[in-house]
């Protein structure tokens, strides 16, 4: 397990990818604002931001950058009313959700931290950091219910250990946050931390056949993902929902039934939707495969751009997708 904190801030700086270059062509004022961000100059980064915003007012996403650079200005209050604006007017949008939680976490407000966390969830079941966020938030809030307890009844012998164990765990992790901020370089300080726990060795897997994980077996994920992006972009619903396989599980355990009608509900009355497929990189292992890219998602009224994972496998002379999810 990570500290929240520490997990939680991570994730705000990884969010902070949505005002990347890669969003739009034509994003010459984001990449402007990104460079002041990234050299630190935040004062004129906000000016930036604003200049913009006073003939784009409604911009979801130099709206976002802005509120990114209030929380890096120390500015918690205005970085909280920014985001919580744009969950107002773009309620489908998950990482501004997210970054409240950030921010509310740092005030130890972790009831309004979970609250936004679920939220950010509920929009998209697959962001995978928010998910993970709330399992640190439940964690902060279960430390704060057994130390309650604990001061009701000292001789509680159920909930001193529990209480020890968290707290053990949220310690060693503090430590090798630490660690990893004196060893790291400021190039590399928004990369996601490493575990503080060694991960378990990987369950070893059979040799992939000679075929599978040939440039044949590899061309052949390619051209699966760019379908399934293209009949996303089309909005053709039998072939998008025909790209899954049917062991396909919803992330959070929604039913296979209701995914698909929320994807129609969010796909169908879209005037102009555009998803683009950038940095695709694919392994094949066997009749596995795991496509990792950064996934452009435009449509009228929105212009996103986020990490996406795909696992597929073969079916027959096809790759289907068998579990996606969004996020660092």
């Amino acid at each position: 397990m990570r500290s929240s904190l520490r997990r939680l801030a991570v994730s705000l700086a990884v969010s902070a990818a949505l005002g990347s270059t890669a969003v739009m062509a034509q994003a010459d004022p984001y990449a402007d604002v990104n460079r002041l961000v990234r050299a630190g100059q935040l004062n004129e980064a906000l000016a930036k931001t604003d200049q913009y915003l006073a003939t784009k007012p409604a911009d979801p996403q130099m709206r976002f950058l802005k509120g990114v650079i209030l929380t890096e200005s120390g500015k918690t209050s205005e970085a909280i009313a920014a985001f919580l604006s744009l969950t107002q007017d773009y309620p489908e949008l998950p990482e501004p959700y997210n970054n409240l939680a950030v921010l509310y976490a740092g005030q130890s407000q972790f009831d309004k931290a979970r609250a936004a966390l679920e939220m950010a969830i509920r929009t998209n079941p697959s962001y995978a950091t928010a998910h993970e966020n709330l399992g640190d938030v439940y964690a902060k809030l279960a430390s704060q219910a057994y130390s309650k307890a604990l001061q009701l009844d000292a001789g509680n012998t159920g909930a001193a250990p529990k209480l020890s164990l968290i707290r053990s765990l949220f310690s060693a992790d503090s430590r090798s946050a630490q660690a990893e901020k004196v060893a790291a370089a400021p190039a590399t300080s928004a990369a996601p931390p490493a575990p503080a726990v060694a991960a378990a060795p990987a369950t070893p897997v059979a040799p992939a056949t000679p075929a599978a994980t040939g440039g044949a077996g590899q061309a052949d994920v390619e051209s699966a993902v760019q379908k399934w992006a293209q009949a996303w972009s089309n909005k053709s619903m039998p072939d998008y929902l025909g790209a899954y396989a049917p062991s396909f599980t919803p992330t959070g355990g929604q039913a296979r039934s209701d995914w698909e009608a929320e994807r129609r509900a969010r796909i169908v009355p879209r005037q102009r939707i555009n998803v683009e497929v950038n940095d695709l990189d694919v392994a094949v292992n066997g009749d596995r495969a795991t496509a990792r890219f950064r996934q452009v998602y435009t449509s009228d009224t929105l212009n996103v751009t986020s990490l996406k994972t795909l696992d597929l496998v073969r079916s027959g002379n096809r790759w289907l997708i068998v579990k996606e999810s969004t996020g660092s």
